[in-house]
């Protein structure tokens, strides 16, 4: 089930954003083949605990081998593509390069991951999502002028402008490959990435828009129609009324209609509306304000918990949360009218798979099957 049934990708195993990838591609219906360093098989059976490891096979390998490079090369060429990301020159020192790849399958994707990049001047030095969103200028633009930027989630580098980046780019060269025959590399790096999601507000800034100043722009906070407030049992609220007519809306539903208030946007009195919107929301508690508030035009939401998110109507409606073998976790996106995914599953090792399901997405008869776990079983041995 799913868009992207048929097609076949490798992932090598990694950190968060080629797991993410291989996850979104995978949930849309890929067949994806997840090689991971050698373990005891047994310490591979049962439910995974790595949310971003579902709806995968996965084998374990020591490519570093001539047994194990040797199968691996065997299941790339049969893949339509695979995802990397380690180091650049990683995978060209283990004889696992692109080159050597696409002599065993001129069709190949080969999807690779890294914060910087392939090259440049920083491309081998160790980093993680905040370096990246540092370098791009996306960090400096969030929060107040009081003290540094705040540390974010590793959402914008790993997730966004890296591991969905990726999969945009997989499945581009995919619909290339199938028309000229060949396969590409894809160089998804997340400082890219995020620059690429940067483009609106370089044009705001284009535009006389946006101040390099941090603390003085709408969308950073600093507008106190768009920011967060605490209410009066110490939880909090989001309001993003940016237009005109849902400010208005804003200040209706909080009865500052009347109040005098200065213009929405007199800069030079936003501290003044900042404090007034700040005492009327701190005289209620968000599951009050909710009442009031949720679905108008308002631009209004709670700041929710983990656990509260999971139990919000709206989310329980959509099913944005589901239960995969007992843990509760976000639902496959985006949804597919026709070709809808199929409920996710927990990783399976290679020891549990269905030989049936292996030989005819991949080739691999019951023999090389077993083959494959005696190697395994050998490897983990050593």
């Amino acid at each position: 089930m799913g868009p992207l049934k048929g097609l076949k990708i490798i992932e090598m195993e990694g950190l968060a954003p080629g797991p993410y990838t291989a996850m979104l591609l995978a949930d849309m219906g890929a067949d994806v083949l997840r090689i991971a360093r050698p373990v005891p098989l047994e310490a591979n059976v049962g439910v995974s605990t790595n949310f971003l490891n579902r709806n995968r096979i996965s084998i374990p390998l020591d490519v570093k081998s001539e047994p194990g490079k040797s199968a691996l090369m065997d299941l790339i060429s049969n893949a339509d593509a695979l995802i990397e990301g380690y180091r650049p020159g990683v995978m060209e020192k283990l004889g696992l390069g692109p080159e050597a790849c696409f002599s065993r399958n001129s069709r190949l994707v080969y999807g690779r991951i890294t914060g910087w990049g392939q090259n440049g001047p920083l491309a081998q030095a160790a980093g993680h999502d905040l370096n990246y969103i540092a370098l791009t200028g996306a960090l400096h633009s969030m929060g107040s002028k009081e003290g540094p930027p705040p540390v974010p989630l590793n959402l914008l580098g790993d997730f966004a402008g890296g591991g969905m980046l990726l999969a945009l780019g997989i499945l581009a060269a995919i619909i290339e490959a199938r028309h000229s025959g060949e396969g590409q590399v894809v160089d998804a790096a997340m400082v890219d990435g995020v620059s690429s999601m940067m483009t609106y507000i370089h044009s705001l800034k284009a535009n006389s828009l946006w101040s390099d100043e941090r603390g003085e722009n709408i969308l950073d906070g600093s507008a106190p129609y768009y920011t967060v407030y605490e209410t009066f049992d110490k939880k909090y609220i989001s309001i993003a009324a940016a237009e005109p007519k849902f400010y208005k809306k804003m200040l209706e539903l909080t009865g500052l209609s009347d109040a005098g208030l200065p213009r929405q946007n007199d800069r030079g009195s936003w501290p003044l509306l900042r404090d007034q919107l700040a005492k009327t929301f701190r005289s209620k508690t968000q599951a009050e304000w909710v009442v009031i508030m949720e679905g108008t035009d308002s631009c209004f939401a709670p700041v929710l918990s983990i656990p509260d998110a999971i139990e919000h109507p709206h989310n329980k409606a959509r099913e944005a949360f589901i239960n995969v073998d007992g843990h509760l976790q976000p639902a496959p996106a985006p949804r597919f009218m026709r070709t809808p995914a199929a409920a996710p599953t927990a990783e399976v090792s290679l020891a549990e798979q269905n030989d049936l399901v292996l030989d005819e997405s991949w080739g691999l008869s019951p023999e090389a099957l077993q083959d494959l776990i005696n190697l395994s079983t050998l490897q983990s041995s050593k």
